[in-house]
């Protein structure tokens, strides 16, 4: 079975996770030049809220130092939005 055909993964969620996938794959390469870093950067990034929504990074631990550090310091960011967002609510 495909996840197109699983009723309960919803497809933006599988399209979230494909897309942050190949990103973070092209941010790792080192022969990717930096200014394509800086296009799929916000790409990846974009995903986040998806993907925290459904406990990836309470599963899954990125590996890569940097891409962690990254990943970590938006998902912070975020919170403290969200955090901001609700009080004002």
């Amino acid at each position: 079975m495909s996840s197109s055909d699983s009723p309960s993964i919803p497809m933006d969620a599988t399209e979230a996770l494909t897309s942050f996938v190949v990103n973070a794959l092209v941010m790792l390469d080192p022969a990717t030049p930096e200014a394509l870093r800086r296009q799929v950067e916000p790409r990846m990034l974009a995903q986040l809220p998806t993907l925290y929504a459904l406990g990836v990074f309470e599963l899954f631990a990125i590996r890569d130092p940097a891409l962690r550090a990254l990943v970590q310091e938006e998902l912070a960011e975020r919170e403290r939005s969200w955090q901001r967002q609700s009080e004002a609510a």
